[in-house]
């Protein structure tokens, strides 16, 4: 497994988080802040009461005031224990909510960026971008802020007290929490970029083992699972090595808290008897010290963790950053019901700048005609298919839909008129059912009992117990090839679109199912513009004209009769064909 990318250079700003996290929220924020003032307060009268105690009560046997003074501090816990409750009802829930906004933000968005992102993308290191990334946010507005600000206001009310104590001991015991201080800033900024490498590695990890998963079968078939197995742990221990390297920085940041304030408590200890402090100032003077030292050594680890959300959400902006395939300021033509007719004008593609696929493509598909597109694996008919689809845009040149320039239409009114079957065609677990209605949820049942009849797909649903609400597994993992690619097909019928792509849509049948799929398909091809990519060429011999793509150029064009004629590429293809 290769080892991430070095983080990116943008961050995401405190002003930032403060504008679209936590501004938003100010009522709730503001009403947690209020519980917080609450709960501090009441925090003080414990350590409070502790000179009233020792020196009147055990020194002097004033009893009288105990029982007030047991009543005050009950009152001041009472209130600490509703407060904390409160603030996590009101936080914390707020906070689990918004993970989960900010989970359904990232997903759209990533939904709307452009094919290309995907294919160099592993589904798993997304789905651990889209559910891990953001949680940390938690922190900003859970229990990490409330015990920051609670943990701030605790140490600046203690100080306070501390200084009407003892003004010189106090500038004693703030010296060591200073130098505590800077050394903590210092490990944060090394931290932070070692949590976002952290979210890298757990992205990697991830899309490994659902790649491993997902292809188990190949794996058991080729006796490979020592192979993957030490992938992975390539993996994991990249993401050790990380977690280590932000334990140590954490851990060093609370052992020099610790060693600090022990050397403060040392001092305390001698200049007590100097300044001649009573008991119960001493012990006054104690319990406030470690009220105020106790809330500074946590934040090591509450910055810790806000350093994590931080370094989540430089990852989140970053995805949410790239731009989205269907941008409104540039596709602002929003089309209606389509006649169909497409023209590629002078169309080139690449993939790698200085490779191209496709060089200078020009053809017309009128309306309600079929296109067929042949050639060798890796000729460019797929990339054709992909661009009339609209799942990649030209280098250079124009594609039309109706004359109108298809860069400039809204991909939502043009994909509400496609339909497209693919070689290898993706099925969602679930029901057969759900796997022809994905296009129209909500269709008729005699809708949907055409589209199954049209695709030949009830030939098989009638042999199961549930027929079509028997259950596929991932992927239809369930059925075989053939079944799946009709499921596939009758989805497309249900679809009714204008614009139709069959993908080697006939490869994964055998011969009995092709001949069904091929009377169903004529059917579904009647007034739709239709482009076929097919390699069985005796598929296509009634396409209205016929593209021969080699070496991303149109060798040839016309009528399968036309082409034959020619005895060129086509004749030498279909010949090749017939003899095997």
């Amino acid at each position: 497994m290769s080892k991430p990318a070095s983080a990116p250079k943008n961050k995401v700003t405190i002003g930032h988080v403060f504008k679209t996290i936590v501004w938003p929220r100010r009522k709730l924020l503001f009403i947690g802040l209020i519980l917080i003032l609450i709960r501090s307060a009441a925090g003080i009268v414990p350590p409070w009461s502790t000179k009233s105690f020792m020196d009147d009560i055990l020194v002097n046997h004033q009893m009288d005031k105990l029982p007030m003074l047991l009543i005050v501090v009950s009152i001041a816990i009472l209130i600490q224990t509703v407060t904390s409750f409160l603030l996590t009802q009101i936080l914390s829930v707020e906070a689990q909510h918004l993970i989960s906004v900010l989970r359904s933000r990232v997903q759209k968005h990533l939904l709307r960026l452009p094919i290309r992102f995907f294919d160099n993308q592993k589904s798993g290191a997304l789905v651990s971008r889209v559910m891990n990334d953001v949680e940390g946010v938690r922190n900003l507005v859970g229990t990490g802020l409330v015990q920051l600000i609670g943990g701030v206001l605790t140490a600046l009310i203690s100080v306070v007290v501390l200084i009407n104590i003892n003004a010189k001991m106090t500038l004693f015991v703030l010296l060591p929490m200073s130098i505590f201080g800077v050394i903590t800033l210092k490990a944060f900024s090394i931290i932070r970029p070692v949590f976002r490498e952290r979210g890298k590695i757990t992205a990697e990890v991830t899309g490994r083992l659902t790649e491993t998963l997902n292809g188990v079968r190949v794996i058991k078939g080729f006796n490979a699972e020592p192979q993957e197995i030490k992938v992975f742990e390539r993996g994991v221990e990249l993401l050790f090595k990380n977690v280590k390297k932000s334990l140590t920085s954490t851990s060093f940041v609370t052992s020099a808290g610790t060693f600090l304030v022990g050397m403060a408590s040392v001092g305390i200890m001698g200049l007590s008897g100097h300044f001649n402090l009573t008991a119960g100032e001493f012990l006054q003077f104690t319990m406030f010290m470690v009220f105020m030292i106790a809330p500074i050594v946590q934040m090591s680890n509450i910055g810790s963790q806000l350093t994590e959300a931080f370094a989540g959400l430089d990852r989140t902006e970053e995805l949410m950053n790239m731009p989205i395939e269907d941008d409104g300021t540039v596709r602002t033509v929003k089309i209606g019901t389509i006649k169909g007719d497409m023209e590629f004008n002078n169309v080139s593609f690449a993939y790698e700048e200085g490779k191209p696929v496709l060089k200078n493509i020009d053809f017309k598909a009128p309306d309600g005609t079929v296109t067929a597109l042949v050639g060798t694996s890796g000729s460019g008919k797929t990339t054709i298919a992909g661009l009339t689809a609209s799942f990649l845009n030209p280098d250079s040149g124009t594609i039309t839909i109706d004359g109108i320039d298809m860069s400039k239409v809204s991909l939502d009114s043009f994909r509400s008129q496609l339909g497209v079957v693919l070689q290898d065609d993706f099925l969602f677990e679930g029901t057969i059912r759900e796997n022809i209605l994905f296009p129209r949820p909500h269709a008729t049942e005699n809708e949907l009992k055409s589209a199954v009849h049209a695709a030949f797909v009830h030939e098989f649903t009638d042999r199961f117990e549930l027929g079509l609400d028997t259950v596929i597994g991932e992927r239809g993992v369930k059925l075989s090839g053939g079944q799946r690619q009709r499921i596939a097909i009758a989805r497309a019928i249900l679809a009714n679109p204008r614009i139709l792509i069959l993908d080697e849509a006939t490869s994964n049948l055998d011969t009995e199912s092709e001949s069904f799929i091929q009377d169903s398909l004529k059917t579904l091809m009647q007034g739709r513009t239709t482009f076929v990519i097919a390699h069985r060429l005796s598929t296509i011999r009634q396409a209205d004209q016929i593209l021969v793509i080699e070496d991303g150029q149109i060798a040839e064009r016309g009528k399968h009769e036309e082409l034959i004629e020619k005895k060129g590429r086509y004749f030498q293809l279909y010949t090749y064909q017939a003899r095997i």
